[in-house]
Parts: structure tokens; C-alpha cells; sequence
């Protein structure tokens, strides 16, 4: 049996441990930004350990997945099935014979025992409980009997499980870094062995915990029910118990715990395909449970890095209540961290949704990549998604007679708006479309040049509002009502792409 390191000389170590069942769930980034802002900041240690004895609902694309989706949010671990550690291995089910002897021990210590009931008789018992008004659990049928006693009595089966034996006066309350003194109902007898010999989460977390020295167990507060259970296999065990942190769920806006089944964002590749920014949902996700930052002169900030947060982060702080999950305040997050990106960082960033989109190849060519390089100072402050660039950039990169007016910026055309193009294409034929030299010299085809002989042929010449006047030239240039600054965009397509798509709009009115 391992021996502990004495408490007084142990460095922290914190793990998260999630289930591969399908898409990994927000709250495993939620727990982990905690893990790992209390390991950094103490100079300990996160550990990444997947929990994959549920062979029911186990799949097999999702341990990957909580690779990725974790890394792409700067969430790196110290040991993991992916990277080894002085504790390997990190997957359950790969440390099955670990957890055998200790079921042994319960059961020859009179702290566990075996139980034949059939699934079917589970169930019935269950229904009589709850019609009955009875406290639902387990009723003992099986306690103290030998397999040939319990096989003449009705709903057996072949194989056991093995259920804890809770004792009558089982400690409910335990101090919580969080939540303070802490009282949990009364358990039953719980299963901590399945019929198929795989343990159960509840023997399985407190047998890793001891033998990976785990010091801070850090999880929802809806695993506050499992924690007189967890305490007293420790006892029994004879080992020392972690500290508990129970931190506040994440709630919808009707209050109720997020799920998966219900809410798209439960899911952390949504965030990722849906254009977020990892900085933003990291942050974030620490708003859901810690107050913002204090500056010196006593304001509140909400927004900082990862670093700012472990520095500053400390249990006494989080708030037991928790937060709604805010999808508008994550938003505005995002947008914040996208205008904060280098252009060549935020261009790096969009061109996977770009090629997703089909708006670029899976090999963009150097003129495509230096056309995406001049539009993307152009629409930084006008998205607040990753993927709302698309629309914006796809005009672009299609070919003039491809390209498709849009139904309400066609239905916003004025009355006008042909006298409109015809003059617009009259006053940017005299300015020249070539390159101009090497140094840069003798471009004529420039914004200033061409808002000012619009200004002039349409406003000054025609009368018209300057807030109305470029509505048909945008319409022609980008197909949308809405599109990045329409001068730099007209300077980016150059002459002979604007013209022609000028003239395709007009030529349709």
C-alpha cells in the first residue's frame, strides 16, 4: 500500500478528472481554470486524469477531444495519459488491478459487502420507495448473507457487486474551502465494485486521489452529496483526505445546472466553432465563480489575462451562488480580446473559418494572403465573433460575376440609385487602376483619391445626403448591406474588379 508524503512538505497537486462520454463539457474547462490558477500559483502541480470506467457511455473520439478543446484554451496539464508522469497510469481503466486490493481490504474489514440483486429487482424496490413515500436506497436485502442464502430469495443473480456498508452514524458534515462547514445527506450503500468488475466512480476517484497524492479536490457542488461517502473510504483506508472545493455550478438563465442536452454551449467545442476566442472564454469562466480584479484605487476590472487571475485567485473568495451564465457578457468579452489581436494573429485565427467557410483555399496563394492581410484591419472592430468575418470577407474572394446581391440590401436601394451608379462610374473612370512604382509612388487608386471624387460626383454633384449617397456603391462593390469601409474595400478590389461589379448592379436596375 503507498505511503503518503507528510502533509508539510507536499506541494499542491490538483487534478481534473473527466468522463469520455461525447463532447467534453464546459465544466470541465470551468474546474480546471481553478486547478490550475491554485497549482501555478502555489508552484504545485495539474494533472489531467480520465475517468473512463463507464464502458456504457464510454466513447472513443472524446479523449481527444478533451485534449484539444483543453490545449486550445492554454490549459496545460503537468501529468496525463498523453504525457506520462511519476503516477502512470492516468486512465482508469488501465489501472484496473489498482483498485481490486482495496475492495478486498473493505470487504475482509467488515466495510463492504456483496450484493446479488438483479437489476429488476432494484427497480421494483425503487418504485415500492417511491410510491410508498420511503426513502430511496437500498434496503440490505443481501447484508450478512452467504451467496447460497441470497439464491433462494427472489431477484438474484450470478454476479455481485459490491456495495460500502455505511455505518448509522456516518459523518454528513466536513469543511469545505468553499463553502465553509458543509452538511450532506445521509448516503446509502453505495456500489463501489460493478458486477463487471470495474469499480465505480466513488472507489476509483478516492483510490487515484490517495496514490497520485492529490492534496485539493476541486469539483461541483453537486458531487457535495458523494462527500461523506469519499471520507469515509479514506478513513477506512487509512489515509489522509484532500482538502474539498466545491465550487458553484454553472447555471442557464433559468437557474437550472447546464446540460448538454439542452444547451449547445454546455459543450466546449460550441465555443470553439463558434468563433470564441480562447482568452475570452477563459476569462470568463473565472467571472462565473470569482469576483473581478481590485485595482489600487478600488475599482473592478473583469477583464485579465490567466496570469493575473492565479495571482490574484484565492478560495475564500469565490462566490458559493455562483453566476448565470451570460452569453451576452461572454460576447462582449470576445469582441474586447479580438480587438486587442495583432492583425497577423488575428488573421492567423480567422483563416481556419475562412477555409471552413469555402471563402478561402486549403492553400491560400500569396496574393490571396496578401489581400486577407489589408481586409483584415478593416472589419477587426466590426466583428465580435471569429466567424462572423465571413460575410464580410467573402466578397473578396469571389469572382465579379459571381457575386450575389443580397436580398435586403437589393430591397434598400433607393429610387436613385441608378443615377447614383451611373455617376460613380463616371467620376472613377479617369482615375488609373495600375500599381504604381516600386516605392510606392503613383497610386492613384486609393481610398482618399476615390471617397473624394464620390463625394464630389454624388453629393456635391447630385444632392445627396451623404449618409444616403454610397448605399448603391456598397450594395454593387460587396453585395451586403453592411461591409467593411466601402473606399479601403474599393481600394483592396481594385479598379477593374469595382467597375465591373458597378456596372453589373446598374446594368440589373
Amino acid at each position: 500500500m503507498s505511503t503518503a508524503t507528510p502533509e508539510s512538505v507536499r506541494k499542491p497537486r490538483l487534478r481534473v478528472a473527466p468522463s469520455p462520454t461525447g463532447d467534453p463539457h464546459v465544466g470541465t474547462a470551468y474546474v480546471s481554470i481553478f486547478d490550475l490558477a491554485f497549482a501555478r500559483q502555489q508552484g504545485g502541480s495539474f494533472i489531467l486524469r480520465i475517468e473512463d470506467t463507464d464502458r456504457t457511455r464510454f466513447q472513443a473520439d472524446s479523449e481527444q477531444q478533451l485534449y484539444d478543446t483543453l490545449h486550445w484554451l492554454g490549459l496545460h496539464w503537468d501529468e496525463g495519459p498523453d504525457k506520462g508522469g511519476p503516477f502512470a497510469p492516468y486512465k482508469q481503466s488501465e489501472r484496473l488491478e489498482t483498485y481490486k486490493p482495496y475492495a478486498e481490504q473493505l470487504l475482509a474489514d467488515g466495510h463492504a459487502y456483496l450484493c446479488w440483486c438483479s437489476s429488476e429487482r432494484l427497480a421494483q424496490m425503487r418504485e415500492v420507495q417511491q410510491k410508498t413515500k420511503q426513502p430511496t436506497g437500498y434496503d440490505r436485502m443481501c447484508l450478512g448473507k452467504t451467496r447460497e442464502e441470497r439464491s433462494k430469495l427472489p431477484g438474484f443473480t450470478d454476479t455481485p457487486v459490491v456495495r460500502m456498508l455505511i455505518p448509522d452514524d456516518v459523518p454528513l458534515e466536513f469543511d469545505d474551502l468553499i463553502m465553509g462547514r458543509t452538511k450532506a445527506p445521509k448516503p446509502d450503500d453505495q456500489v463501489i465494485v460493478k458486477a463487471d468488475g470495474f469499480p465505480t466512480y466513488h472507489l476509483a476517484v478516492v483510490v487515484d486521489d490517495h496514490l497520485m497524492e492529490i492534496t485539493h479536490v476541486v469539483r461541483g457542488q453537486e458531487w457535495i452529496s458523494s462527500t461523506p461517502k469519499h471520507l469515509l473510504l479514506f478513513e477506512w483506508l487509512g489515509w489522509q483526505a484532500p482538502e474539498f472545493a466545491h465550487i458553484p455550478l454553472l447555471r442557464d438563465e433559468k437557474k437550472a445546472k447546464i446540460s448538454k442536452r439542452k444547451s449547445p454551449w454546455a459543450k466546449l467545442t460550441w465555443f470553439k466553432d463558434e468563433g470564441y476566442v480562447p482568452e475570452a472564454l477563459v476569462n470568463f469562466l473565472a467571472l462565473q465563480g470569482h469576483p473581478p480584479l481590485i485595482e489600487d484605487d478600488g475599482t473592478e476590472r473583469e477583464v485579465f489575462s490567466f496570469e493575473e487571475f492565479s495571482k490574484n485567485f484565492a478560495w475564500h473568495k469565490i462566490n458559493p451562488a455562483g453566476a448565470v451564465f451570460n452569453l451576452d457578457k461572454l460576447n462582449w468579452l470576445n469582441a474586447h480580446y479580438i480587438r486587442e489581436l495583432s492583425e497577423q494573429d488575428l488573421t492567423a485565427r480567422l483563416l481556419p473559418f475562412l477555409q471552413r467557410d469555402g471563402v478561402l483555399p486549403e492553400n491560400p496563394s500569396l496574393p490571396q494572403f496578401g489581400r486577407l492581410n489589408a481586409i483584415v484591419p478593416l472589419i477587426q472592430t466590426r466583428i465580435n465573433l471569429l466567424t462572423e468575418a465571413t460575410p464580410l470577407v467573402a466578397p473578396f474572394f469571389v469572382a465579379d460575376d459571381k457575386l450575389e446581391i443580397a436580398d435586403d440590401a437589393r430591397k434598400q436601394l433607393k429610387e436613385s440609385a441608378p443615377q447614383v451608379l451611373d455617376a460613380a462610374i463616371a467620376a472613377l473612370e479617369p482615375i488609373s487602376g495600375a500599381i504604381g512604382n516600386p516605392d510606392g509612388s503613383g497610386l492613384e487608386w486609393t481610398a482618399d483619391r476615390l471617397e473624394e471624387a464620390l463625394r464630389t460626383a454624388i453629393v456635391d454633384g447630385l444632392g445627396i445626403k451623404p449618409r444616403l449617397a454610397f448605399g448603391p456603391i456598397r450594395t454593387a462593390v460587396s453585395g451586403q448591406r453592411v461591409s467593411p469601409p466601402l473606399f479601403e474595400s474599393m481600394e483592396i478590389l481594385g479598379k477593374a474588379s469595382t467597375m465591373r461589379r458597378l456596372q453589373a448592379l446598374r446594368d440589373s436596375l
